[in-house]
């Protein structure tokens, strides 16, 4: 009898297992079957199409991955200045990819070589758009010094090619940024059969009028190549129900930028070789280990770490002695990368990041992702209900210096500032430009009417009461400068000064420390500033996921 029941429980054992066998693979829904719904994704038939291989975000050229996470920014060693512009904070940041190296000379070349052959700078129409990007070769420039070889050579020699570009402002690195991401997202396109071969090589020798743009092909693809798409398309024209990739497809990467200051400054520390389970062990001076400029490792011991300024007049040290293997810049890679695999977060050029300055640095309101210079800003809708394209209009600005830059080119979208439909009854921002938030000024407080009279600001209750430089046209079209005789100025500060990090060939080893700060007018470039871009991390926050979850293992 007893014999009779184990058996009877067995097999009851056995039809459950099977069943609950059963149960799992009914439960475990197909990744092209909708969990939500039981239909089909990505039906050759139609319906929802959505990109159900995506693993992770696939490292674009020349970044360098940067696992995200929590620092103290700020000052951690000396302070000889007194500038008190940085007060130490707790920071998190997510994590994010940045060029290996600062931009070099022929990857700006590259970019003019486009821009050249795009918008010939021979037609009136488009002089400005090159001239605007063209490198400012006149900052070598010294009223006592012998500096004309750098001046006629240094940008276009291949001597210097692998050199960090100098001369460009922070307006043109962004615009750098912005042509980079384009001609990357065209590449895949073209990889993953979206485009055809060489579709892009068509834009650019004016086979085809017009050029690509990413936002342009997200919002309204068919207007891209000056509504030439169609002839431009590659094998997925036939082999797929949606003729267009969309953010869905997980095949457009996201855009090249300038780094926050918050991300640089991680970036440049590199604590993991600090770290000691979930603390960091001491603190950093440099973006390398130790206390000191020289290596003190047996191989190389005594070579410097960076590429700075040792001494007053004493740039690159004695000549086949202590030479640090430099004077002016050094190639990129020269010396060693510092734990993240960064190349020259210390010295050679000192970089733009795309914080706005103020020496109040707000940690209570945002200790996620620190930046200052947000200026929220959306699609132009026009009247046929369609995302604005800016087919044949050029959008120039005339900067303080006189310069002309070119803001919008053709077949970009046209963007407008976010309004009342956006910011109302929202808590987390009530207006387009945020520069100025919590900085410390009269319209930062909880007393401020925006509605007052205006004349408050020139009874200097304007925190920042900077110059004003105009630059205007007069009836003849001539330009006028007007420069701020004003005495009554109180800063160099405003929205339009932009913060730089790292030291330079020009500096002493005290602007090395990855936290020190300095700021510049973002329409002003000089011989010792470059940059390097920085693009966002989607997904997830490391590339090596952790398989365990409190201790036991993830399902």
């Amino acid at each position: 009898m007893k014999k009779q029941i184990i058996k009877v429980i067995l097999s009851f054992a056995v039809i459950a297992g099977g069943f609950t066998v059963t149960s799992c693979k009914k439960s475990g829904t197909s990744k092209n079957v909708s969990r939500a719904t039981g239909w089909k994704i990505n039906a050759k038939e139609g319906g929802f199409q959505f990109n159900t291989d995506f693993k992770e975000q696939e490292t674009a050229p020349g970044l360098v991955f940067v696992e995200g996470g929590t620092f103290t920014k700020g000052k951690v060693q000396d302070d000889v200045m007194h500038d008190w512009n940085n007060t130490p904070s707790s920071q998190h940041v997510q994590s994010f990819y940045m060029d290996e190296t600062e931009v070099t000379n022929v990857m700006y070349l590259e970019y003019l070589d486009y821009l050249k052959s795009v918008y010939p700078p021979e037609n009136p129409k488009y002089t400005n758009i090159y001239t605007g990007a063209l490198p400012d070769t006149l900052v070598w420039r010294n009223r006592l010094g012998f500096n004309e070889t750098m001046t006629n050579n240094y940008l276009r020699h291949p001597a210097y090619a692998e050199y960090p570009v100098v001369g460009v402002n922070w307006l043109q690195a962004t615009q750098f940024a912005e042509w980079r991401t384009d001609r990357v997202n065209e590449v895949m396109l073209e990889r993953e059969g979206y485009l055809s071969k060489d579709a892009k090589y068509q834009a650019e020798s004016g086979e085809v009028s017009g050029t690509f743009s990413t936002e342009t092909y997200l919002n309204r693809p068919e207007a891209v190549y000056n509504g030439q798409i169609d002839s431009l398309q590659g094998k997925m024209k036939k082999d797929s129900v949606n003729t267009f990739a969309k953010r869905s497809s997980g095949i457009i990467i996201p855009e090249y930028r300038l780094p926050t200051e918050t991300e640089w400054e991680y970036a440049a520390q590199a604590n993991q070789g600090n770290r000691e389970y979930n603390n960091y062990r001491g603190r950093k001076k440099y973006p390398w280990d130790g206390d000191y400029t020289r290596n003190g490792q047996r191989v190389g011991r005594g070579d410097q770490m960076a590429n700075f300024k040792q001494g007053k007049g004493d740039y690159g040290g004695i000549a086949g002695w202590s030479d640090d293997g430099a004077d002016i810049t050094a190639e990129v890679m020269s010396y060693k990368p510092n734990d993240l695999g960064l190349y020259d977060m210390a010295g050679n050029v000192a970089e733009w990041v795309a914080d706005v300055y103020r020496p109040i640095v707000d940690d209570e309101v945002s200790d996620f992702n620190y930046y200052r210079g947000n200026i929220y800003m959306k699609t132009a809708i026009g009247e046929d209900g369609k995302v604005n394209i800016l087919r044949d209009t050029i959008v120039y600005d005339t900067l303080p210096n006189g310069k002309i830059v070119a803001v919008n080119l053709p077949g970009e979208i046209k963007m407008v500032p976010v309004d009342e439909q956006e910011t109302y009854l929202r808590t987390n921002f009530s207006s387009s430009d945020n520069r100025g938030y919590r900085d410390g000024d009269p319209g930062s407080s909880r007393f401020f009417d925006k509605f007052s009279d205006e004349e408050d600001e020139k009874d200097g209750k304007k925190m920042y009461d900077s110059p004003q430089f105009k630059m205007e046209h007069d009836s003849t079209g001539k330009l006028v400068r007007e420069y701020d005789k004003s005495n009554n100025r109180t800063t160099l500060i405003n929205d339009d000064v932009r913060v730089y990090k790292g030291g330079s060939w020009r500096d002493r080893a005290y602007w090395l420390d990855p936290a020190q700060r300095r700021y510049l007018p973002q329409y002003m470039a000089t011989d010792y500033i470059g940059f390097r871009c920085a693009m966002s991390r989607v997904g997830s926050k490391s590339k090596t996921k952790n398989k365990t979850v409190h201790g036991k293992k993830a399902k």
